[in-house]
């Protein structure tokens, strides 16, 4: 490797990968020297060391790249409800900085300042996102590292955990418009979420063997629900329009893009307090367990992918633990009257 001159100007003289190469660097030979130094470093880091250069790229335009690869690789309500608004958050924080700049201690003022604004539960779906976008960095070789692999998550309190029991579920169904009640139906006898059953297509639909199959999932997961007795006469009062291809539709055909001010109007008909739509789900989910449906089962009809979710649905309604209780009468009575067992006073014998 050497620098020469040639006329006015100053020339670079190297090899890389087997061939050689010069290049023009002007009529400062300083600047030539300094110029092949740093050449000379390069070639070491990326042929000797192994050590890539990191590339250059501005945190917003991955920001946006990503984007592109979540609406096409997660599901549509995953990213409506969570990714879209997660990357502009990010994008926000950390743009003008380069991808490979941002380090852990960045990461860590990003989860403060966001604690001062949202819940815990919101800062670590953020964090989870960010960490998912630099994994996909690494596989598409643009960075080395994942900085967010380090940073602990927050603490979350208790998931909200609401549900109706029947008689609520029965006054809440008399004040639900008519287009509303079939919706309301299906959620508290399938535990759907609200963008599947919003979604859900007559072809997923099969009533002879009585089972909905949903695709749209949060997941990307199929699963099977079965259809029973009170869903099943729900959906038969619905007309099956020719060239209707959604079962909850509007009048021109398409599916309702959201319930939520009818819901609300019926549930504030009800007299039902603190109620949304994805409540449903846990009074769906709920009354499974109480009625004693083992949970592996009910996280397979819920979808869930960790047990640990469908775990919260696991707890009990005082009256169904009073009656739990109760039934220990039955096993008592025959030993006494009114459930309480004989006693012989003195005279019982002593069992030895």
């Amino acid at each position: 490797m050497a620098i020469f001159k040639k006329r006015k100007n100053w020339y670079i003289d190297y090899y890389s990968k087997g061939r050689r190469l010069r290049k023009k660097i002007g009529p400062s030979k300083k600047l030539a020297e300094q110029v092949l130094k740093d050449v000379q470093v390069k070639i070491a880091k990326r042929e000797y060391l192994g050590v890539l250069e990191e590339k250059k790229i501005p945190f917003e335009e991955y920001g946006e790249q990503y984007r592109d690869y979540a609406k096409v690789n997660k599901s549509l309500s995953t990213y409506e409800h969570s990714d879209r608004f997660n990357i502009d958050h990010l994008i926000s924080f950390f743009k003008g900085k380069y991808l490979f700049e941002i380090e852990s201690p960045m990461i860590e003022k990003y989860k403060a300042a966001r604690l001062e604004q949202v819940a815990p539960a919101t800062v670590n779906r953020e964090l989870a996102c960010l960490k998912h976008m630099y994994s996909k960095a690494i596989e598409w070789g643009l960075v080395k590292s994942n900085p967010a692999k380090t940073v602990k998550l927050l603490k979350e309190p208790p998931g909200r955990l609401r549900y109706l029991m029947p008689e609520e579920v029965q006054r809440l169904l008399t004040f639900c418009a008519s287009h509303i009640r079939p919706i309301v139906v299906t959620a508290v006898n399938t535990g759907m979420r609200k963008s599947e059953i919003l979604r859900l297509r007559w072809s997923k639909v099969d009533l002879e063997n009585k089972k909905i199959i949903v695709t749209n999932t949060k997941n990307n997961e199929s699963r099977v629900i079965p259809i029973n007795k009170t869903l099943y006469q729900e959906l038969m009062t619905i007309p099956r329009r020719e060239g209707r291809e959604y079962v909850f539709s509007a009048g021109n055909g398409l599916p309702f893009g959201d319930v939520k001010k009818g819901f609300t109007s019926a549930v504030k008909k009800a007299g039902i307090e603190d109620f949304r739509f994805h409540d449903l789900r846990h009074t769906f989910g709920s009354h499974l367990i109480m009625q004693g449906v083992d949970v592996k089962t009910v996280q397979q009809v819920l979808g869930h992918k960790d047990i640990k979710m469908t775990m919260r649905y696991s707890h009990l309604s005082p009256e169904y633990v009073q009656d739990a209780m109760e039934r220990l009468d039955k096993l008592w009575t025959p030993y006494g009257h009114q459930g309480e067992i004989k006693r012989e006073g003195n005279n019982s014998k002593s069992l030895n």
